[in-house]
C-alpha cells in the first residue's frame, strides 16, 4: 500500500482529472466504430479510474459514474 499526502484543491484536481477521463470512456463505449476488444479494455481502465475515484469523490458523486453490471449469459 502507498499512502499520499495531498491537500484539498489537489483533491479537487485529481478528482476533475478522473471524471474528465471517465467521461471520456462513458462516451467512447457508446461508439459502434470501436472494436469490441478495445472496449473490453476501456471497461478495465474504467473500473480502476472509478476505484480511484471512489477514494476522492463524494457518494453523490460516485453513485453518478457507477455502471450497471452486466448480466451475462
Amino acid at each position: 500500500m502507498i499512502g499520499i499526502l495531498i491537500n484539498k484543491r489537489e483533491v479537487k484536481e485529481i478528482e476533475y482529472l478522473i471524471k474528465r477521463e471517465m467521461d471520456e470512456i462513458l462516451f467512447d463505449l457508446t461508439d459502434d466504430r470501436i472494436d469490441r476488444v478495445v472496449k473490453k479494455a476501456m471497461e478495465e481502465r474504467y473500473k480502476v479510474l472509478f476505484e480511484l475515484f471512489k477514494r476522492v469523490g463524494t457518494p453523490c458523486d460516485c453513485m453518478k459514474y457507477m455502471r450497471k453490471e452486466k448480466k451475462r449469459s
